[in-house]
């Protein structure tokens, strides 16, 4: 076949596209933000400065062929997506060196919220330039990174304060195992030094002054507290004032077990119920005057109206990322509107996911954004296949009752949550098999009782009339969370899954992109894509032996069950990450036939592996060493002690967690540092941060 008939070939199939090819062009800048933040190594500049300059000889030596079109732009919005991550992280400020005792230190603050996980009086303070008093006037420059610190002294904080407080910080955390959450990328991006605990009570030395949203949002939050109680106070503040902290553990569990917990992020379905009410409450009004309803455009005017109302909306609730993305689309729908135009399409959402990674090519690697958009896409691409179905029943004149409305919401709930299942497996570590049936309730009554009974509260709150319609809202908030407990409680409701690789999420979320963006018959061939991407999982292989950030828990696997050494209760946390990521049961004893209280002998594939909690005393440590080929230890090993292979808490210190996995030649151990090489944000060993002081004059 000559290339003229190959060309010939795929410009027919990229004519069959028409403007559906615009939606790639996402898709093309997440590619090349994701080749840049993969790889275990900054990549290089000048290799997509070459890209870009030969994707735009393509544009211009190829334009009236549409293939080398479309693969010039292809290529064009890869290397300007690299680019533009590549710039956000280098923008970022650098580490602060964080003092290693406790200090005090003055700052303002930025945002307050409550922790429901540890208690009502527990509140999360973020300081903003934040200065070290170290007692000698050395005139440090306020930090450029925000500092997340936790006190329960019971004090009411408001944004704008500014404090004095004495405090032990510390960095951000490791990972708990290799390839498991990065938390130091995450603080790298959100502009966060590190975390501390408050000592004793703070003092304020300013009155709030700014931060108006904020102190906005707090007179919210404090006003649902004197009128509601609990989760349900706690619920209802994250639907309202976009305060999600107070929320307890055990309430966030019932609620993603049964496939509810997007009611309890800010998302799509509380804007569009916002925007809803507001939308049919203005129209209303304006057609109760006929001689005005006759005149002005009252369908578009209520439109802007509830636009207006999701754009206040959002920016109490803070911002999230999905609101954001129902925000921009709710605004392209409106101009939609007045200029006559589709409403809803998937160039639109194509713009607003373009528009986001722009500003943050960093959103690529978001759960919530990747869940926000696949829902969405789903929905679009769902909806446009059964159009056909939609228009015969219109011509046929057939009535939409209660049981067709009631299939469209099982269909909305499927497809959504269909689509992004896969994801909430890999950020959850759990299959929730009963969310279509907890949605068909849960959705109604958040969309006829909970949100309208918000928006009045909200409204009358500076009447001080909200107490009746924040009660209706409890009670709402009461019933669905009444129904997650015991959707949650059915048989299977919570099948543990085990850890999602990152190559299995990126061909699960191509093989539906593809699926959704595609048009005609070819759209198949996307469909093993998604098979191999959500099974992968299940072929995936535990870990023999994994050893915590820290070495202060070492686990092993036998007999099915993961064996958990030694450990305080800062350990807990790590333990649960290896259990949500490599689910089998835990016990939490060491007392079996190959160990003891201090330590354990074991045969891992080919090898003996001694685990010593605590150290040998001296005089039977060089025997011991000697007799002993591969050596994990909590403690540093002493300097008469040579093993030929050996881990132990400078080697956590220096690698990160460590996991140790069976192979048929024998161990391969991967740490944390291999897995993500040398960035930006992974610290080199040794460095605790750039020192935050003023340069002399001679610098």
């Amino acid at each position: 076949m000559s290339l003229t008939r190959i060309t010939a070939f795929f410009d027919s199939l990229l004519m069959i596209q028409g403007r559906a090819l615009v939606a790639w062009l996402p898709v093309a800048w997440a590619a090349g933000s994701l080749i840049y933040f993969l790889p275990r190594y900054e990549p290089g500049f000048w290799q997509a400065c070459i890209c870009a300059a030969l994707a735009l000889l393509m544009l211009l030596c190829g334009w009236r062929q549409l293939t080398l079109r479309s693969l010039g732009f292809a290529v064009l919005m890869t290397s300007l997506g690299f680019l533009a991550a590549r710039d956000q992280a280098r923008r970022q400020p650098p580490m602060p060196a964080l003092p290693s005792l406790a200090v005090t230190l003055h700052g303002t603050i930025a945002d307050v919220s409550s922790n429901g996980e540890t208690g009502q009086n527990l509140q999360r303070l973020r300081i903003r330039k934040a200065v070290f008093e170290t007692g000698v006037d050395i005139g440090m420059a306020p930090l450029k990174r925000d500092l997340l610190v936790f006190t329960h002294d019971g004090q009411n904080y408001v944004p704008g304060m500014m404090l004095r407080l004495r405090a032990v910080l510390r960095p951000p955390d490791w990972p708990d195992f290799p390839g498991g959450r990065d938390r130091q990328r995450e603080f790298w991006f959100d502009g966060l030094a590190g975390t501390g605990r408050v000592l004793g009570v703070p003092d304020i030395l300013k009155a709030p002054q700014g931060y108006v949203l904020g102190r906005w949002r707090m007179q919210i939050a404090t006003e649902i507290a004197r009128h509601l109680s609990g989760q349900r106070a706690a619920i209802a503040s994250t639907l309202i004032a976009g305060h999600g902290e107070g929320i307890s553990r055990e309430t966030r569990a019932a609620y993603a077990a049964s496939g509810l917990a997007h009611i309890l992020a800010v998302a799509g379905l509380h804007l569009g119920l916002v925007m809803g009410a507001v939308f049919v409450v203005t129209r209303q009004v304006l057609v109760l005057w006929p001689w005005l309803g006759l005149r002005l455009p009252c369908r578009e005017m209520a439109a802007f109206s509830g636009l207006c109302a999701g754009l206040v909306y959002v920016s109490l609730t803070g911002f999230h990322l999905p609101a954001l993305r129902s925000l921009g689309m709710a605004g392209l729908a409106t101009l939609a509107l007045l200029s006559g135009r589709t409403v809803l399409s998937m160039r639109s959402l194509a713009l607003i996911a373009l528009a986001l990674l722009m500003v943050s090519p960093v959103l690529v690697l978001d759960l919530s954004f990747q869940m926000s958009f696949a829902a969405v896409m789903a929905l679009i691409a769902g909806y446009e296949a059964l159009r056909p179905h939609f228009i015969r029943r219109a011509e046929q004149g057939k009535r939409n009752g209660a049981g067709y409305h009631l299939v469209l919401l099982a269909l909305t709930s499927a497809l959504a949550g269909g689509a992004t299942l896969p994801l909430v497996m890999a950020g959850f570590g759990s299959f929730q098999p009963w969310f279509v049936l907890a949605n068909l309730l849960a959705v109604p009554i958040a969309a006829f009782c909970v949100m309208p009974a918000g928006l009045c509260a909200l409204l009358l709150m500076p009447l001080g009339l909200s107490g009746l319609p924040l009660q209706i809202m409890g009670q709402g908030i009461g019933v669905i969370s009444f129904l997650a407990c015991h959707v949650a409680s059915l048989p299977l409701a919570h099948v543990p899954v085990p850890h999602v690789s990152w190559w299995a999420l990126l061909l699960y979320m191509t093989g539906l992109a593809g699926l959704c963006l595609w048009r005609g018959g070819m759209r198949v061939v996307f469909l093993p894509l998604i098979l191999v991407g959500v099974v992968s999982s299940v072929f995936v292989k535990k870990p023999a032996l994994l050893v915590s950030p820290d070495a202060g828990l070492i686990a092993f696997q036998e007999n099915g069950s993961w064996i958990a050494g030694p450990h305080n209760g800062l350990e807990t946390h790590v333990l649960d990450a290896w259990r949500r990521a490599w689910p089998l049961p835990v016990q939490a004893s060491v007392s079996t036939s190959s160990c003891n209280a201090t330590e354990c002998d074991l045969a891992i594939g080919r090898r003996f592996v001694a685990l010593w909690f605590a150290l040998p005393p001296s005089e039977a440590r060089p025997e011991a060493c000697q007799g002993e080929e591969f050596v994990i230890s909590a403690a540093p090993l002493p300097e008469d002690c040579h093993p030929p292979l050996y881990i132990d808490r400078f080697t956590v210190w220096r690698e990160g967690a460590i996991a140790v996995w069976v192979q048929s030649d024998g161990l391969r151990l991967v740490s944390d540092r291999s897995w993500r090489g040398a960035r930006l944000w992974v610290p080199r060993p040794g460095f605790r941060g750039v020192p935050n002081l003023p340069l002399a004059r001679s610098e």
